[in-house]
């Protein structure tokens, strides 16, 4: 006779035809000597990565100010560069700050409503304007700059903070017009027909029902644009030509000819000029995944 023996609700011991007993689980490698290997493993894609990063805040606590000699970890750290740096390239980096967070307004101030438009309204040749967008960003940048600067030096805006505004912002909206709008994709089109309906105007919908409801997407935007302006050299190189606007970036391009023997300062600078990208990206985190992947799924 065959008996069927069950003892749990689990279904962790079972007898069928033939007496054969079971777990009731497939067989295969342990899920936690899966997870010890993928964790392993990014741990150390992750260590390779953040390698020069680290050797960058090495350099920079070195007391010698050489990159050839500089030991695996800094046992006896010296701030000297980050003093001769704080003093020599303090201005430049609120140079950096102030353009920056320019740059960012001015996107955000013409790309939420260009985006709410190419959303909402039934524009003709939306199509082309999006495909024009998309070409603009393919554009190489010492093209603009090039052209930028025939322009500048006709109006008087060459070696000015709003002339790098100018084209930092216009390197950052055609990216932010992209994020906002397919953003706005996603939102339920019956929020705005229920303020049109209470008798609220387009502006009024969209400044109190859209903008709130697109913060994520906005913070994305104007993060990308930040980090966008603080890190241009390109444009702070052609439309500059003297000391009187200098950013970080280009701050740091003529410190190594003056400090070629002194990495330490170099390296400072750099790690200064670092900090508020790292402390930006930290902060807005969760906003930025939430604004790249909010147009994803409508």
């Amino acid at each position: 006779m065959t008996t069927t023996t069950i003892t749990s609700r689990t279904g962790l011991t079972r007898t069928g035809r033939g007496g054969r007993k079971g777990t009731g689980r497939g067989s295969g490698p342990a899920p936690d000597r899966q997870n010890w290997g993928s964790t392993a493993l990014a741990i150390f894609f992750l260590a390779i990565m953040l390698f020069p990063v680290y050797w960058m805040v090495n350099a920079s606590l070195q007391p010698n100010g050489t990159t050839l000699e500089t030991s695996w970890l800094p046992l006896k750290p010296d701030f000297t560069g980050y003093a001769t740096a704080i003093s020599e390239q303090g201005g430049n980096l609120g140079t950096s700050l102030v353009i920056s967070l320019g740059s960012v307004a001015l996107s955000l101030a013409i790309a939420a409503p260009a985006a709410y438009a190419l959303a909402y309204f039934k524009v003709r040749g939306a199509g082309i304007v999006l495909f024009a967008i998309l070409i603009s960003q393919m554009i190489p940048g010492i093209v603009v700059a090039n052209a930028l600067y025939t322009a500048y030096n006709d109006l008087g805006l060459l070696n000015s903070i709003p002339g790098l505004i100018l084209a930092d912002s216009a390197h950052g909206i055609p990216f932010a017009i992209l994020i906002i709008r397919a953003f706005m994709n996603g939102m339920p089109a019956s929020v705005i027909e229920a303020a049109r309906v209470d008798g609220a105007g387009h502006i009024r919908a969209f400044w109190s029902i859209v903008l709130p409801l697109s913060r994520n997407s906005l913070i994305t935007a104007g993060l990308f644009t930040f980090l966008f302006a603080w890190s241009d050299f390109l444009f702070a190189l052609t439309l500059t030509t003297t000391e009187a606007v200098r950013p970080v970036t280009l701050g740091i391009f003529q410190y190594i000819g003056a400090y070629v023997n002194d990495w330490s300062s170099v390296m400072a600078t750099a790690v200064l000029a670092s900090i508020p990208a790292i402390v930006l990206l930290v902060a807005a985190q969760k906003y930025i995944a939430a604004g790249t992947t909010g147009g994803a799924v409508k």
